[in-house]
């Protein structure tokens, strides 16, 4: 029971059209429906009925959206978050496109945070009887699911609180100041059996780094790239590696300035996996192990 997965991120852009140009023509997503002025997508390997909301009017996340198993996880949840201090609320079926009941609350660092338990199935692209390994009619990098959200907060630490308090994740790696400091920095947290669904580094309140896709392969995040090449889309750093999470990366720039990645690799998680601690003074190999260096532009360009 509890949390099952990062569901969907909600994001604000400020040209609609071009975004829906972007995330379909060049992702490779599938637009699912248009309501209330916004724009639905998917990955061809997700069930449900959207991973990403497209919301014109600036930039930014609205909100990460994160599924439960059971109804009986919404009341608990509820009760968890009051108790931490912090005001929630319900959102009815309906308020929410192709979503039902859920609950939502804004946390110290300003970023929404909705728990649900039903979403509209629409199936994958491949079906369910005697299935290819992928479908045909690809468009783009054809990246297959969301895979997480970066974010910063002023408060790491109060930040991965909340998620291990309150909502059950794990935290896979963190930095810390120094060797035998307990201070959080940044951390990646996960409910699933990947590195991470959510995580924080410092930075200001409400803000975004990115949201990213996974893919199976590092050739593929490698021909991500060649289209991005082919069609100009703006890269922010890679192909590279990551220390943190042994992932294989691309970062690359929406048409709005939202920052997405590709992501493939890293290793399995379970519940009693061992947190891996970095030091600071180590974080520029831990975030980009082949470089060893943060850029300006990484740390400091957020929506």
């Amino acid at each position: 029971m509890g949390v099952i997965r990062l569901g969907f991120v909600e994001v604000r852009v400020t040209d609609l059209d071009a975004a829906v140009r972007h995330y379909q023509g060049s992702l490779g997503l599938e637009v699912t429906g248009q309501a209330n002025g916004k724009v639905f997508l998917k990955g061809w390997d997700e069930w449900d009925h959207h991973s990403v909301v497209l919301q014109p009017g600036g930039v930014g996340l609205v909100k990460m959206a994160f599924k439960v198993e059971g109804d009986q996880d919404l009341e608990d949840f509820e009760k968890r978050i009051a108790a931490w201090g912090l005001t929630v609320s319900r959102v009815h079926r309906g308020e929410d496109f192709a979503v039902g009941e859920g609950i939502s609350t804004e946390l110290p660092s300003g970023h929404v945070v909705q728990l649900y338990r039903e979403m509209e199935t629409l199936g994958v692209g491949t079906g369910t009887e005697n299935p290819d390994p992928w479908p045909e009619g690809q468009r783009g990098m054809a990246v297959p699911r969301l895979d997480h959200v970066l974010v910063t907060a002023e408060d790491p630490h109060l930040f991965a609180r909340f998620f291990t308090e309150v909502l059950d994740f794990h935290i896979s790696e963190r930095v810390v100041p120094q060797a035998g400091s307990d201070q959080i920095l940044g951390a990646w947290l996960f409910r699933t059996n990947t590195p991470h669904d959510v995580a924080v580094i410092p930075g200001p309140n409400g803000k975004l780094h990115h949201f990213a896709f996974y893919l199976d392969n590092w050739y593929e995040v490698l021909r991500a790239g060649d289209i991005m090449a082919k069609t100009g889309i703006p890269v922010d750093v890679g192909p590279t590696r990551h220390g943190i999470t042994r992932g294989q990366t691309i970062y690359f720039f929406d048409p709005s300035g939202n920052r997405n990645e590709v992501f493939s690799g890293g290793y399995i998680t379970y519940p009693d996996f061992p947190c891996i601690t970095w030091t600071a003074d180590q974080l520029g190999k831990g975030i980009f192990y082949i470089q060893r260096e943060l850029n300006d532009r990484f740390t400091t360009v957020l929506t």
